[in-house]
């Protein structure tokens, strides 16, 4: 299991602004912001963004090199995929791939993809197979 991601922007409040509306459907709503002095030398600040009591998305100013990243999002249904893929067009994302049935991975795989102001390859993704019923 991933414990947490820090991501370089570069421009922290419009990249905060952006994950906090493009999370939200998913139910990633909660925030912290960490001064980096608090930790060791070097340290940088930290916006923190999660769900359930722990921070795991965490952005950092800074330039990426070469090719953005690319993070996949759980979602717990195909209607939160549309949710976030929405959140994330209206808060100005580029469309990456509309919200759909992913077929060449698997039939029951359903995403949406998005790149973000700094280039980082999102996608929101429910695969129904790890969602039991109940």
């Amino acid at each position: 299991m991933l414990d947490h991601i820090f991501l370089p922007v570069r421009d922290l409040d419009r990249s905060l602004a952006f994950y906090i509306a493009a999370l939200a459907p998913l139910g990633i709503v909660q925030r912290l912001d960490y001064d980096g002095k608090d930790g060791p030398p070097g340290h940088p600040d930290l916006k923190g963004i999660g769900a359930g009591g722990r921070m795991f998305f965490w952005l950092r100013q800074g330039e990426h090199s070469g090719a953005g990243l690319h993070i996949g999002f759980v979602a717990r249904n195909q209607q939160e995929v549309d949710a976030a893929w929405t959140a994330a067009m209206a808060a100005g994302a580029t469309d990456n791939g509309a919200p759909g049935a992913r077929l060449h991975y698997d039939p029951r795989y359903y995403a949406a993809n998005v790149i973000d102001a700094d280039g980082h390859s999102l996608e929101f993704v429910y695969k129904s197979w790890q969602h039991p019923a109940g």
